[in-house]
């Protein structure tokens, strides 16, 4: 008697085709940006052979042992996930920095399965790029190990329903109730929440274990009219390469963090995925095609592959520092050749090695099957010994990466020096504004040249803020983290409004995701036409850089009153002063990006009246005959 189902056509073609698509989308995102949905597809399949493997046994047996089955998904699971730690988390001691932050807590999720909502708790972002998180792609792994512990007692319930048609709509509801979730909790910022949480994205497990139980057909009352099957055993291939197509075509579009991806976007991809499914199980033609030798080959190791792809890539990055933000696409290229290839050693060795031997014989079995090929006392001490060596460095590397990881990355820690400055600043201004009465200012006051300036800009600026306020005492900087162009025309508006907007407008917002020529337009129209203002390029190893950097360039062309401060040109070859993350600078690098500034002032001022002196001067918001008193750049 046996409860393992029989190898279904297609599905390991269909495995192969989504851990490509995900590793895709994080070797290079630029390529397939919705690549991300392949962790969807996997979810739709672990519901439908779960539930298919559970509604076999109990027809079998009559009953389903519990026991026996999380066994047989701890085998599965667990053992892969064993040297991935104890190597990874040793590797990262031996590469040190921003790897080891926040090991401690990733290895609490990893082991519970809870790593979701341990990061829920946390306030970790899937979506952040600033922070190299070992053990980010483990999430969905907690995802699928909560569904597995909890809907086996949800299916004995179910199972009770004489009525199949009642049976499948209460797991249609179920997927239905937590695609509805997904959409009611999204927020646009960040949706980590809804896309970590087991409430809110279950639905793809529900839509695979309601198609186990649609083509189990038990307890239907009838069948569909033998016109519809005729006609979709006709199409069923069709449908198949149809559904396939809509999936390659979510993989291209759906955004990452987009509206449309969590509202109705991800519900369609698992409801795709469900028709490959069926096509693929119920007949000959479709399933087999996708059974391709790369494509299965791929699929019988995609738990491997998937479970290396993401920490591997982090430590090629860390050990592999940019060459130099000049050439992104060349250095992208090399960092995700090398990590897939490690990837594939990794895996493949992974499966030989462990998967295929624990899944056939056990772990006993193996252990003994490895013991009968080593003849010999020599050799099996040989064996013990490289053995137990091997164990005590990696337990004493894991060790050691737990020990001596640091609280903050280095990204973190220039930022939160920025923010220390200008909280210092804030405070100072408003101690200095409750001891002392300011007289109006008259035609010969010399202000300080930061009086006259407003910043706005997103966490490199705020890096860069004590630099900024050393070189322009009295700047007004408004800068936070993750901050868009698009947040500059309300930001800016507001200090307009309350009469805050100094003169001369610095905006450093480029870093953080394309912008659109409307939103520089914007800035410039709240701004109005008698204030100087300023665009900061970006710098960062992101897809979308050089264009940001191209809009900005030829936007300041256009317009005489606005200038462009080339952070990217004057810090490119220097990035030894940046954090780890090649993007945040420290004290010398906040020296270069308030030089970039000073450079675009000079070249907006007038020729200096007199020697020694360059000055700046500013037309008058009001309209007033009384010049404004320049700005002088020693």
């Amino acid at each position: 008697m046996s409860v393992h189902p029989k190898r279904l056509a297609g599905l390991d073609g269909l495995r192969g085709i989504a851990v490509a698509l995900v590793v895709v989308f994080h070797f290079f995102p630029a390529v397939l940006p919705g690549g991300f949905i392949g962790v969807d597809v996997f979810f739709v399949i672990s519901g439908f052979l779960i539930t298919g493997l559970l509604i076999g046994e109990r027809d079998e047996t009559g009953r389903i042992a519990l026991g026996r089955f999380w066994k047989r998904r701890a085998l599965r699971l667990v053992p892969p996930l064993i040297p991935l730690v104890l190597i990874l988390c040793t590797a990262a001691w031996l590469i040190g920095g921003d790897v080891l932050v926040g090991l401690g807590w990733q290895l609490v999720g990893a082991i519970t399965f809870g790593y979701n909502w341990v990061s829920i708790a946390g306030s970790a972002s899937y979506f952040s790029a600033t922070a190299p998180e070992l053990f980010r792609n483990l999430w969905s792994l907690a995802v699928e190990e909560q569904f597995y512990l909890v809907w086996p007692f949800a299916l004995l319930g179910l199972l009770l329903v004489r009525n199949g048609w009642l049976r499948l709509a209460l797991v249609a509801a179920l997927a239905l109730a937590s695609a509805a979730w997904m959409g009611l909790l999204y927020e646009a910022v960040d949706p980590t929440r809804v896309y970590y949480g087991s409430d809110t994205h279950s639905f793809g497990l529900f839509t695979g274990a309601a198609l186990a139980l649609l083509l189990r057909r038990s307890g239907f009352p009838s069948g569909p009219a033998p016109r519809l099957a005729a006609l979709l055993g006709r199409w069923r291939s069709r449908l198949g390469v149809a559904a396939l197509a809509g999936l390659l075509v979510a993989a291209l579009t759906l955004p990452d963090t987009g509206m449309v991806t969590y509202r109705g976007g991800l519900l369609l991809v698992s409801l795709l995925t469900a028709v490959v499914i069926w096509a693929a199980v119920r007949g000959p033609g479709f399933g087999p095609a996708l059974d391709t030798g790369p494509l299965r080959y791929l699929g019988e190791r995609s738990y491997g592959i998937y479970l290396w792809h993401w920490p591997v890539l982090v430590l090629v990055q860390a050990a592999w520092p940019a060459a130099g933000v000049s050439q992104p696409v060349l250095t992208g290229i090399g960092v995700g050749m090398l990590a897939g290839a490690l990837t594939l050693l990794a895996a493949g060795a992974s499966y030989r090695w462990l998967e295929l031997p624990v899944r056939t014989t056990g772990v006993r079995g193996s252990i003994r099957r490895l013991n009968s090929r080593m003849t010999g006392v020599r050799g099996r001490f040989v064996l013990l010994g490289l053995v137990g060596a091997t164990a005590l460095f990696l337990t004493t590397g894991t060790t050691a990466a737990l020990v001596t990881a640091p609280t903050q990355t280095s990204a973190q820690n220039e930022i939160e020096r920025g923010e220390k400055a200008v909280d210092a600043a804030e405070r100072q201004a408003e101690q200095a504004a409750r001891r002392t009465s300011r007289p109006a200012a008259s035609a010969l006051d010399r202000p300080a040249p930061g009086d006259l300036i407003t910043a706005v800009g997103d966490s490199v600026m705020l890096a860069s803020a004590a630099e900024l306020q050393a070189d322009f005492p009295g700047i007004a900087i408004d800068a936070t983290v993750s901050r868009g162009m698009g947040a500059a025309p309300d930001i800016l508006a507001a200090q307009a409004e309350a009469g805050t907007l100094r003169p001369v407008v610095v905006v450093g917002l480029g870093t953080n995701g394309p912008i659109r020529a409307s939103q520089l337009a914007a800035i410039r129209t709240v701004i109005g036409p008698d204030r100087e203002l300023i665009l900061v390029t970006a710098f960062a190893e992101r897809d979308w850089t050089a264009g940001v950097n191209e809009d900005l360039a030829r936007f300041s062309a256009r317009h005489r009153q606005v200038e462009l401060a080339d952070w990217h040109a004057a810090i490119a070859p220097h990035t030894e002063v940046l954090a780890e993350d090649n993007i945040h600078p420290g004290p010398a690098g906040g020296r270069i990006y308030a030089d970039a500034i000073r450079a675009a002032l000079k070249r907006l001022a007038e020729p200096p009246p007199e020697p020694g002196l360059e000055v700046y001067r500013l037309p008058d918001p009001a309209g007033s005959a009384v010049p404004r008193p320049p700005l002088l750049l020693p």
